[in-house]
């Protein structure tokens, strides 16, 4: 990480994506630019809308012959994918292929141990021109404005390679994360996507598919414009560093949580830290209080009562006293909809975005992904997106808790806290899985 604290030039610049919309829009414009190959990693795709828009310039691209690779979470692709035509019918094109890191099998009943290793990344790469990476899963409850009976308020960055097609590219962190998916792609974790459509199910959904791209194509002509310029619509940086969990499906060392606490560490006045929940052993929590006696530092969650994650929810009621105990200023967001993105600011200057969540599963399990940002202009736009949240939060502290005037916090049925209750109790000797 020394290279992200030292001034150096770099063909990297970014933008926050910080809306559900902006999320739907860049992944159509950015996937229409595609020339030679597209890359799209997610914990999770379902079919709906938004997903089936994405699938349509996916598909198109093939068609012209680019080479597409989705890589998704085995389990996730066995609850969502397995069995449907529309999934099926992509991996069937010649120039499109579907892997699932650690699937659900047959021998899966003889080892229920491995099945924990889930594969948390979240990432497009087209190209050598740009990729989009943050905490965004794949279907509408995360993209696009489409109806839908949940939604959930999320953070990605889009990083463009200002050098792309020429030597000076090869320096982009691009290059970074596309070495990260191949070291995923060919290892022994990830197997094919099995699963063929009939011959009738293929045609159905290669016809709806052109006619969704030719749609898209009609009302959003401004997203297939190949003239966009993406260096007025990004801010420089001064540097750009992937942070990683190991990639095995085994248990990890807390590789990328010491990273972040490492940049954290460095700070001379403040952190501000985001994240859905906060799931802490005491190595966590010490070493979060080191950084607290040091500088200010903010965490911003959900409240139980806004949260989406009743697992989490239930665990966080045990130890709520423990997260506070760390020194930071905790936060509990209450402003409607659940709340999913991670994100770190380090002194106003470093930006950190991606799909870590402070919990023990990402610390330890799964595989994650941060990226590290130093441009003071995105580390302010993030900031200030931050703190518009801060004012929908309830501030916890061990004198009481304050909640601001004109945020009102509905109380949970009680039903729902009788859950919260006894799952806390029961998953206290696994939370290493919440």
């Amino acid at each position: 990480m020394e290279e992200l604290l030292t001034d150096r030039e770099t063909p990297d610049r970014a933008q926050i994506l910080e809306t559900n919309r902006s999320a739907w829009t860049e992944r159509l414009r950015l996937l229409s630019r595609a020339e030679e190959s597209i890359v799209m990693s997610t914990f999770d795709m379902r079919d709906g809308e938004s997903t089936r828009d994405i699938l349509s310039v996916l598909y198109q691209k093939a068609q012209e012959g680019v080479e597409v690779r989705i890589l998704v979470d085995g389990i996730s692709g066995f609850l969502r994918m397995g069995g449907r035509p529309l999934f099926e019918t992509l991996q069937a094109h010649p120039n499109i292929e579907i892997r699932l890191y650690n699937p659900i099998t047959f021998w899966t009943v003889l080892t229920p141990w491995t099945t924990q290793g889930r594969m948390h990344d979240k990432y497009i790469i087209v190209d050598d021109l740009a990729y989009v990476l943050g905490g965004r899963n794949t279907f509408d409850y995360f993209i696009g404005e489409y109806p839908t009976d949940h939604r959930s308020l999320d953070r990605e960055v889009l990083v463009y390679n200002g050098g792309h097609g020429a030597p000076e590219g090869r320096e982009s962190s691009l290059y970074q994360v596309l070495d990260y998916f191949h070291q995923v792609w060919n290892s022994e974790a990830c197997a094919p996507y099995g699963g063929t459509a009939g011959e009738t199910a293929q045609e159905e959904v290669q016809t709806m598919l052109q006619e969704r791209y030719d749609a898209l194509t009609a009302a959003e002509p401004a997203l297939f414009d190949p003239s966009y310029d993406y260096a007025a619509h990004t801010v420089e940086t001064q540097g750009v560093t992937l942070l990683s969990n190991p990639t095995h499906i085994y248990a990890k060392e807390p590789v990328l949580f010491a990273q972040m606490m490492a940049l954290a560490d460095r700070a001379e006045e403040s952190v501000v830290l985001h994240t859905p929940y906060a799931v802490l052993n005491d190595t966590m929590a010490d070493t979060l209080a080191a950084v607290a006696e040091e500088v200010p530092v903010t965490v911003m969650l959900n409240a139980v009562e806004n949260g989406d994650n009743v697992v989490a929810s239930s665990d966080y009621r045990y130890h709520r006293d423990e997260v506070m105990g760390t020194g930071v200023q905790l936060l509990e967001y209450a402003g409607g909809l659940s709340y999913h993105g991670k994100s770190m600011v380090v002194d106003g200057e470093i930006a950190l975005i991606g799909s870590y969540n402070l919990d023990l599963r990402s610390t330890y399990v799964d595989t994650e992904l941060m990226v590290a940002v130093r441009s003071p202009q995105l580390a302010q736009e993030l900031l200030e997106s931050m703190e518009g949240l801060h004012r929908d939060c309830r501030l916890a502290s061990p004198e009481g808790d304050t909640v601001p005037d004109g945020l009102t916090i509905p109380e949970a049925p009680w039903t729902r806290q009788a859950v919260w209750t006894v799952l806390g109790l029961v998953l206290q000797p696994f939370r290493i899985l919440v």
